[in-house]
Formats: structure tokens, C-alpha cells, sequence
């Protein structure tokens, strides 16, 4: 017996040692590819950055084209009360439900794009090819089909609004539940439990206020995409702007454009309220956002503080959870939702007879998109139109990430020296992710001129509201008690930002980066057709001719740039988990 222990003794350590360095030398490699892919792709942003050769000693020398500019606006109009009121609601009804009908659409989509929870390989990735193709083709692309499928009005809005956001919802939706912890779903499961319970009760209770802020996210995205869906005939405040800037009326147009940011700050409003109720996370902030925000919180300000994740005492109870204040109060949020949500359905005046009578319309309608042909350009024109939207698209990236990772983190309550802090950066992101891009890219170009110069800083400026906003969400969210830990030990607050916050929220800011990217990829296109370089140039010419054909060729040229970058973005995201 003696003789033998010390073998064992000996063998214990080197076989657990074995167990921990076994992966390593596979995922080494591999690692050190995904640093290197990562470095090369700033190194392109820079590259991209310096050939687009922003200048604001030259857009300063340009500041005479802005003032002639505004004189030529004149003072800013608005509707009358009644219109405005009508075309406010309108579009409204038309983003809320058509966001709704993505999030229907993403739960199942992202249930089998997610690896714990997909039932095998095959369906992950088509669910996730399915969310990159929703992604890829470009909302207002979705809305010149089904204008020419359906009446005009609001519903082809809802259906490219619908359909394009289900790429963007269903993605943060499957990284949620990716990042979930496994311990209450495996303790249902093995209670026997179906699909669907674990779904429902070891799922479901963890990712809903990732969910919710996600989709909040998203009304905020559509209510300023809106805007450009105007253009090709989609009712609403877009609409009616279009023509005011097609009719040279600047100052209706601009005072439209002023309309749709009071929304885009109510939305936000909303979307923070909602974000606090659900999170229980605790308030004690005083700056003046905050005390705005209060009004607007029955809870407010006696939230209870956030506690862990913890879970049941028997996988039966995991199944059956009490109604606490919690469960009552996002109830009754439920509740309101639906009455928004039934609501602006109702204002959206949908002609629901169109979806008996479209049928007849396709055959007609995919001739004319198909086969895909760039007609009377060349190859090499198309490509290097597509290199200058993806250049536009890196140089944008890297100046919003730099930009937001500063003004994210002082907009998140966790990291931000005080509460006047926080609310202040919160109103800067609310003031800039309220201006559309598309309006900001006309100012520019009437500034700079036609080129890539302006559409690169309208993408980096409006890039900032949306990526600040999901940083200064992530670096919230974080487990507090790593950062209490630090904190107990004497570190300083750069101490605990850097080696606690930061290191729990860095996978979630990665895929948020890439997520920018794709975006800004297909917004580029967009701020094309006003004249802000790329292969929006060629997309708006080939739709105003007919020429569907190209548009479809150009459409797939995008999916395959969005595809490369997702699957970067999912390799990245599992190399560095």
C-alpha cells in the first residue's frame, strides 16, 4: 500500500496540470490569429482614416458654403398641429410595430443561432446565416419591393423595418444567451423538464433585461431610419421631409428633422425608465437627467438594489416563480406595452386586404430583381465603389470606438466619478443619436462638398450615440462584486474600472464593435444616395432607373462584405470567451 502512494501522489498533479494545459496549445494559435486579424483590421481603419484625409482646417476654409447655406433655410416651419400630430403617430405606429414584429421573429431565430441552446450545428448556422441576410440587405432596399408589393402607406415600412431588424435583434438576443449562466437551466433540465420550461423558466428569467434594452435599442435605430424610408414612398414624418428637401422648403424639412429628435429623446426617456425597472438596479444619482427620469418612475427612487442571480432550492420551484414586486411591476410594463404596441397598429391605418392580394404581384416584382446584372457598369467600377464604402466604413469605426469608449464609460453609473457626470454624458448620447445621419451627412456635404469626407464623419458622429449607449449599458451591467472586491482592497477608481469593469464587459464591447461595423457598412451605402461616396452612388441611380437587377447585384456584394464580418465576429467572440 505504501509502495503505491507515492506513484499516485505523484501522477495526481501532473495529469490535473495535463487537464488544464491540454486546450492551450490548440487554442494558442488560434488566439494569437484572432490579435493579429484584430491588429490588421486597425491597421486598415488607420489606412482607411488617412486616405479619406479628413480636414478640418479645409472644412473651416469651407464654412462660407454652410452660412449661404442657412441663409437659404430661412427660419424653421412646421406642419400644422393636426398633420404634425397625424404624421408624428403614423410614424410612430409604423417603427413600434414593426419592431415588434422583428422581436417576434428573433426569439425563435435566436433560440437556434445561440451554441447552448441551438440543437445542433446545422441550425445554428442557418439561423445565423438567416440574421446576417436579414442584416445585410438594407431597409430601404426592403422597402422599394414591398412598396412595389403593397399600397403605399405604412405597411411596407412595417414589413422593411420588421424584416431588416430581426439581423440586428436576433443577433444581441443569441450573444444573451450565449453569456448566460448554465447552472438554473441544467437544474430544470434535469428535473425533467421539456424544451420549453427550460426555455421559459432556466432561459428567459436572465436575458429579458438584455432583451428589452436590446429591442429599446433597436425603436431608437428604426424611429431615425425612418427618415430615409420616406424616400421611396414610405408614409410618414420621412416621407413628408423628403419632399420638402426635394421641393427646396430647407426650413420644413429641417424643422421635421427637429420633430423626429424630440422623439428620439423621448424614446430614450422611456428606454432608461424601462431599462431601471427591469435591471433593479439602485439610483441614487441627482444629476438633472436623472431627476428627469424620476418623474417618470413609479418606483423611483426607492428601486431596490440589484442581487445576484441565485438559484432555486429544488429544480420543481425553478418552474413555478412567486409574483414578487419584481414580476408584478414588469407585468404591468407588459401590459402598457401591449396597449402601445395594439395602438400603433391602429394608427398605422394597414391595409390588411393587401396581404390577400400581393400574392399575385411577386412573380412580376422577382423578374424584375432578378437575375442579378451590373447592367452598364463594369466590374472594377462596382468594386472599387464597394472598397470605398467599406473604407468609409472602417475609418468611421475606429473614430467612433475611440470616441465612445471615453464617452460610454462616463456615461455609465458604475464608472462615472458622480452623478452630474453620468447624466451629462447620457444627454450628449441622447443629443446625438436623436440627429439622423442622413441629415447631418446633407449639412456636411453642403460644408465639405460631395465625397467620402462627409459621409465618414456623419457615420463616426452618429455612431457615437448608438455604440456610447451599448458600452455605457454593458459596463452597467457587469457583476458589481469583482468591482466591490477591488474596491474593499484600496484600488483606485482606474484600478477597479481597468481590472474589474472592463474585463467582465470586454466580450460584450467586441461583438458591440462588430456589430458598428456591419452597421455602418450598410449605412455608408445609405449616406451614398445623398452623395456620400461609395456604392450608395450606384444603388440610388440603378433604383431611380428601374434597374433592379443591379440593385440586387449590389445588395449581394453588401451581404458578402456583412457575412466576412460576422463570421470575424463570431470567431473573435469564441476565441477570446
Amino acid at each position: 500500500m505504501t509502495s503505491t502512494l507515492p506513484p499516485r501522489v505523484t501522477l495526481r498533479p501532473p495529469a490535473s496540470g495535463v487537464a488544464e494545459r491540454a486546450p492551450r496549445p490548440r487554442r494558442e494559435p488560434e488566439r494569437i490569429a484572432a490579435v493579429l486579424t484584430l491588429g490588421a483590421l486597425v491597421i486598415l481603419a488607420i489606412g482607411s482614416l488617412v486616405d479619406i484625409d479628413i480636414s478640418l482646417p479645409r472644412m473651416l476654409q469651407s464654412w462660407s458654403n454652410a452660412e449661404r447655406f442657412f441663409e437659404r433655410v430661412g427660419a424653421v416651419t412646421f406642419p400644422e398641429t393636426g398633420e404634425l400630430l397625424t404624421l408624428t403617430a403614423q410614424t410612430l405606429g409604423l417603427v413600434l410595430t414593426g419592431t415588434l414584429l422583428a422581436a417576434v421573429l428573433s426569439v425563435p431565430l435566436a433560440y437556434l443561432a445561440a451554441s447552448n441552446t441551438s440543437p445542433g450545428r446545422t441550425w445554428r448556422v442557418v439561423a445565423r446565416f438567416l440574421g446576417v441576410l436579414a442584416r445585410a440587405v438594407p431597409d430601404v432596399v426592403l422597402a422599394m419591393v414591398f412598396v412595389l408589393m403593397f399600397s403605399l402607406g405604412s405597411l411596407p415600412g412595417i414589413l422593411a423595418i420588421g424584416i431588416h431588424s430581426v439581423g440586428m435583434i436576433s443577433k444581441m438576443f443569441a450573444d444573451a444567451i450565449e453569456q448566460i449562466d448554465e447552472g438554473p437551466r441544467l437544474a430544470i433540465r434535469a428535473s425533467g423538464a421539456s424544451t420549453l420550461q427550460q426555455f421559459t423558466a432556466g432561459v428567459l428569467p436572465q436575458v429579458l433585461p438584455s432583451w428589452v434594452a436590446t429591442v429599446l435599442h433597436r425603436n431608437d435605430i428604426n424611429l431615425r431610419g425612418s427618415v430615409i424610408l420616406g424616400y421611396v414612398g414610405v408614409a410618414g414624418l420621412g416621407l413628408e421631409m423628403s419632399y420638402a428637401f426635394k421641393s427646396l422648403e430647407y426650413g420644413r424639412g429641417l424643422g421635421i428633422a427637429v420633430v423626429i429628435f424630440v422623439l428620439c429623446v423621448l424614446m430614450e426617456i422611456v428606454s432608461s425608465t424601462v431599462r431601471a425597472v427591469m435591471l433593479g438596479s439602485g439610483n441614487t444619482a441627482t444629476g438633472p437627467f436623472d431627476r428627469l427620469l424620476r418623474r417618470f418612475r413609479r418606483s423611483a427612487p426607492a428601486l431596490t438594489p440589484r442581487r445576484p442571480l441565485t438559484p432555486a432550492a429544488t429544480p420543481e420551484s425553478a418552474l413555478h416563480r412567486p409574483w414578487t414586486g419584481g414580476r408584478v411591476r414588469n407585468s404591468i410594463a407588459g401590459v402598457l406595452t401591449a396597449i402601445a404596441i395594439v395602438a400603433g397598429v391602429v394608427v398605422s391605418d394597414i391595409q390588411w386586404n393587401d396581404f390577400l392580394t400581393f400574392w399575385s404581384r411577386v412573380p412580376e416584382v422577382a423578374v424584375r430583381f432578378w437575375p442579378p446584372s451590373f447592367g452598364s457598369y463594369e466590374v472594377a467600377t462596382m468594386l472599387e465603389a464597394m472598397r470605398e464604402t467599406i473604407m468609409i466604413a472602417l475609418a468611421a469605426t475606429l473614430m467612433t470606438l475611440v470616441a465612445s469608449t471615453v464617452i460610454g464609460s462616463l456615461a455609465a453609473r458604475n464608472v462615472a466619478p458622480n452623478s452630474t457626470t453620468r447624466s451629462g454624458f447620457r444627454l450628449l448620447l441622447v443629443t446625438v443619436r436623436g440627429i439622423p445621419e442622413l441629415i447631418l451627412a446633407i449639412v456636411l456635404i453642403v460644408i465639405s462638398g460631395l465625397g467620402t469626407q462627409a459621409g465618414t464623419i456623419a457615420l463616426a458622429v452618429g455612431g457615437i450615440g448608438l455604440l456610447g449607449k451599448l458600452i455605457a449599458d454593458s459596463l452597467e451591467e457587469v457583476d458589481s462584486g469583482p468591482e466591490r472586491a477591488l474596491t474593499a482592497t484600496g484600488a483606485t477608481r482606474l484600478q477597479v474600472y481597468t481590472g474589474a469593469t472592463v474585463p467582465q464587459s470586454a466580450q460584450a464591447m467586441l461583438g458591440h464593435t462588430f456589430y458598428l461595423l456591419d452597421t455602418n457598412i450598410r449605412a455608408a451605402t445609405l449616406l451614398g444616395i445623398v452623395g456620400g461616396g461609395g456604392i450608395g452612388y450606384y444603388l440610388l441611380n440603378s433604383s431611380q432607373g428601374s434597374n433592379y437587377a443591379t440593385v440586387t447585384a449590389i445588395v449581394l456584394m453588401i451581404l458578402v462584405t456583412v457575412l466576412v464580418i460576422e463570421g470575424l465576429a463570431i470567431w473573435m467572440r469564441r476565441v477570446f470567451r
